[in-house]
């Protein structure tokens, strides 16, 4: 009778989580921290839209003048998120943290005491600035601090929730606060936020730094954030100029020669590179970047076109827009907290596409939407679809941009994947909102005296929604960019800190 070998019943256990050291603050206060400066970060995205008439009204802003008050914003955040992210992996997270967060908390302050357009504006960039600073060394801080991959996950899905949910919040607190406080409450709140999470994090985290000391590439920084800075700048001014307007063809072309030239350095010539280019040979980074393009271009308008076509034609109040918002922000949590349940089991890939198809099946439920729609049955399906589908796929992306990253490179990853959903937003909702006014320009014009300004907005929202569709769909091409199969081994020690296998497998 032959031996039987024995089965060893830990062989196929993850690994246990390393004991916590002595003084070191429990997990899940560092993940509340994290999840408390994305918040704040993408919060102030949104948060302002619903408040834009009040502000108008009280600072005598122009039209024209009020989308700085947005733009300033979108501008500075976009054109600082790489940096901030090398940053965070030069100077240590812990400190660039509580630098981006103290930054942001002060310009919530100037923003909220503002006594004229140009304070406010100023306010708004300085906070675009802190929240550059702060949103890569969030995520940074998550990926390094939980190793163990279903552990990962789960926070990782809890940032998700909250980066995803944010946006759809703003319109409901900014409802709330406006109706009930003043506009100024709306950069108010963040202060005391602020202040608590500054003393927590400099009581809780720990610091974290690459060993070896390398330079931070200040001409590369200057290209980059030059570059992207006059890529937003050129789109967002096609609200008041057209697209073949010699400011916008000039300032797109100032765009690419940046970009170009900062590429060709990454590349070649700098000895530490702020994007080492060798990041996109890896299909799972490139790939999540190009969701995250797709995605955020599509569902960043829908937000604005919502809160829009809720006030503008349904005649609704700015409270009753942000309670219109709270299922929205609900969907987006339920979601990526499912996804966090499951990412480890399915894969991302297939979560990825589960999540690109509802959330394009969302958009072009409400790419059919008029004057006369039904509420319950027209628009609000296709909102909380697509928001649902927008948290199934924050988590899954966000992990396979953050794959097999060394730890020193973490910020870098971060402030990438932050810069590609920063700048997708921005370029999507600025060439879908024009494009939406100029096709509510077009159907007044061809209706006359006959066709009513609610039909001829919602005309603009409808084709505001398809081009949405669109990009969404364009997500769900990218997502087979993805690998569909990625190692199973056993992280060493001495191993990239932020992979994560199960990831990126489909299954």
């Amino acid at each position: 009778m032959s031996e039987t070998e024995p089965v060893d019943p830990t062989r196929d256990r993850p690994p246990a989580r390393p004991p916590r050291a002595a003084g070191e603050w429990p997990h899940w206060i560092v993940l509340a921290l994290a999840c408390v400066g994305q918040f704040m970060v993408v919060l102030d995205v949104s948060v302002v839209n619903v408040a834009l008439p009040s502000i108008h009204r009280d600072l005598n802003f122009s039209a024209d003048g009020l989308q700085w008050v947005v733009n300033a914003y979108t501008l500075s955040f976009a054109g600082f998120l790489l940096l901030g992210g090398r940053a965070a992996d030069l100077f240590g997270r812990r400190r660039v943290f509580l630098v981006g967060l103290a930054t942001f908390t002060v310009a919530s302050l100037a923003g909220g005491s503002a006594r004229d357009q140009a304070m406010l504006v100023a306010a708004r960039a300085l906070q675009g600035l802190g929240g550059a600073i702060l949103a890569p060394a969030t995520l940074s801080i998550i990926t390094t601090t939980f190793t163990e991959p279903r552990e990962r996950a789960r926070a990782m899905g809890m940032w998700s929730a909250v980066a995803g949910a944010g946006g759809a919040f703003g319109a409901l607190l900014g409802g709330v606060l406006t109706d009930m406080l003043s506009w100024r409450w709306i950069l108010f709140i963040n202060v005391p936020i602020g202040i608590a999470a500054l003393v927590v994090g400099r009581l809780a985290l720990r610091e974290g730094r690459r060993a070896e000391k390398t330079g931070l590439d200040l001409p590369g920084a200057v290209l980059v954030t030059a570059g992207l800075t006059a890529l937003v700048y050129g789109v967002v001014r096609t609200d008041t100029l057209a697209w073949t307007a010699p400011q916008t063809v000039g300032m797109l072309a100032l765009a690419a020669v940046l970009l170009a030239a900062f590429v060709l350095r990454e590349g070649r010539y700098a000895a530490a590179p702020l994007m080492p280019l060798r990041m996109f040979a890896s299909r799972t980074i490139s790939g999540a970047n190009l969701v995250t393009l797709a995605m955020s271009g599509a569902m960043f308008p829908m937000w604005y076109l919502l809160t829009l076509y809720l006030q503008e034609v349904r005649g609704y109040s700015a409270l009753r827009t942000g309670f219109v918002f709270s299922p929205v922000a609900f969907a987006i949590v339920v979601g990526a907290q499912t996804a966090s349940r499951v990412v480890n089991r399915v894969g991302a890939r297939r979560l990825l596409l589960a999540g690109t198809a509802t959330m394009t099946l969302g958009l072009l439920m409400l790419s059919r939407i008029g004057a006369t729609s039904n509420f319950w049955l027209d628009v609000f399906p296709g909102a909380v679809l697509s928001s649902l589908g927008l948290g199934l796929s924050v988590t899954p992306v966000t992990l396979a941009a953050t794959a097999g990253v060394a730890r020193h490179e973490a910020g870098l990853a971060s402030g990438l994947v932050n810069t590609a959903r920063q700048v997708g937003g921005s370029l999507g909702l600025a060439a879908i909102a024009t494009a939406a006014t100029t096709r509510t320009m077009d159907v007044t014009r061809a209706g006359g005296a006959a066709r009513s300004a609610g039909r001829a907005l919602s005309a603009g929202f409808s084709f505001g929604f398809a081009l949405a569709t669109g990009l969404a769909a364009a997500g769900i091409v990218a997502t087979l960019v993805l690998p569909a199969v990625a190692s199973r081994r056993a992280q060493r020690p001495d191993e990239p800190s932020a992979e994560l296998p199960l990831a990126v497998e489909a299954g």
